[in-house]
């Protein structure tokens, strides 16, 4: 059924063996047929090797049921964990054995299910339950942001404590994420390198959406005897679709809420050899001072280029210090020429109205720039300047697909609330 992605299917354990022989048949009459009866108890007819009591299976082993002599045939097998996840496997074609072929989870509570047939065509059934050893090599999982209220562009972020490379071991991942929105939306996760990935959808989150992000990874083998642990659910608000979009070569930026101007405010952005990035940012912080230094950014003291000043109402969009924020040093040039380092400056009223408006993951966009794009991962959160088709082959499980196929349409989001 499912694949060492889902905790359900993942198995890799202990053997069991149940037996299977003629057993008891229990018949209606002389005349019913084998397959009216109520099935016999096939206790003694299959091995299961999976232990009983207080002992624990070994997660790292392979689960097997086997019929015990010839007088029988084992016809079906359902592995289940406590959550309802399936656990995969292939049933011999002569009905002598079954065997797990995805990984158990690790700290898991199974019950099996075993169907049998005797040689006359009568039913049997026993069922037995078991559970997994917790794992000792656990994986942790962090998502991100901390619960709150964010912009429109805030991507779902996640960090692992340990890399995961191996195709399988990163759909597998995937598919034990579930990220949930009302009103829904299409959307996917994108490895940003082995340790890390993002979530974001096809378009901006939709104002007001309620956004939630759950795992069933706890147990789930990810990679040689690594095992994932615990995820504790991640709620999320998204406000107003506040977007800031300035014009470098017209030096003005114009804020919008929901689609509709609320401001515009003449700027100044970087000058020649300090070019500020093109491109979609969005919101990482906002301080209200900073102390911000030429040295910070290469420039060496003493030169033409170096500064020290204190910065008022700060609002960060790239990690390596980048930011809209007060400049009062430059409102003659501000909405007319270009003389900062990089940042975007406008005058101390304005940066206090911006500073007051924005929020963590609202977006602030740059046209019209000399300078790069902004990078896309690393830097702060750049996912928005990837086209979707991009985007969504940095899914271990869309890569290569189409949209609107099976696998695509599986990854739209669910309304939830």
């Amino acid at each position: 059924m499912n694949d060492i992605s889902r905790r359900p299917v993942m198995a890799s354990c202990t053997v069991l063996v149940l037996s299977l022989g003629v057993g008891m048949t229990a018949c209606d009459g002389p005349g019913s047929h084998p397959l009216s009866a109520r099935p016999y108890d096939a206790a003694q007819q299959v091995a299961l090797n999976a232990p009983s009591g207080h002992a624990k299976a070994d997660p790292e082993k392979t689960l097997e049921v086997t019929a015990k002599g010839k007088d029988g045939r084992i016809t079906d097998v359902t592995v289940v964990d406590a959550a309802g996840h399936y656990l995969a496997g292939e049933l011999a074609a002569d009905g002598s054995r079954w065997r797990s072929t995805g990984p158990l989870a690790a700290g898991a509570r199974y019950t099996v299910k075993v169907a049998t047939e005797d040689k006359g065509g009568s039913p049997g059934a026993r069922t037995q339950t078991f559970e997994t050893a917790a794992a000792k090599n656990l994986l942790k999982v962090q998502l991100g942001p901390k619960p709150g209220t964010y912009g429109v562009g805030q991507p779902i972020t996640v960090e692992l404590s340990a890399p995961v490379r191996a195709k399988e071991a990163r759909s597998a991942v995937e598919r034990s994420l579930t990220v949930r929105s009302e009103p829904a939306v299409s959307g996917t996760w994108h490895w940003v390198d082995d340790k890390q990935l993002h979530y974001r959808p096809k378009e901006y989150w939709p104002a007001g959406a309620h956004v939630r992000v759950s795992s069933n990874l706890e147990g789930i083998k990810i990679g040689d005897k690594l095992y994932a642990g615990a995820v504790k659910p991640l709620d999320l608000t998204i406000g107003d679709r506040i977007e800031a979009i300035t014009d470098a070569s017209t030096h003005h930026m114009t804020v919008l809420r929901n689609g509709e101007v609320i401001n515009t405010i003449p700027v100044t952005t970087g000058k020649p050899g300090f070019s500020t990035r093109n491109g979609v940012k969005v919101v990482l912080s906002k301080e209200y001072f900073v102390r911000m230094r030429g040295t910070s950014i290469g420039i060496p003291e003493g030169t033409s280029d170096s500064y020290d000043l204190p910065v008022y109402y700060a609002t960060r969009v790239t990690w390596s210090g980048e930011y809209v924020h007060a400049a009062p040093w430059s409102v003659g040039s501000q909405g007319y020429a270009n003389v900062s380092h990089g940042c975007t400056g406008m005058s101390m009223s304005n940066a206090a109205w911006f500073f007051n408006t924005v929020h963590e993951g609202d977006i602030v966009k740059v046209v019209n720039s000399l300078g790069s794009t902004m990078e896309r991962f690393g830097n702060g959160f750049g996912d928005w300047n990837l086209a979707w088709e991009e985007w969504r082959d940095g899914s271990a499980l869309l890569a290569g697909t189409r949209e609107g196929s099976g696998l695509a349409d599986a990854a739209r989001l669910q309304p939830q609330f």
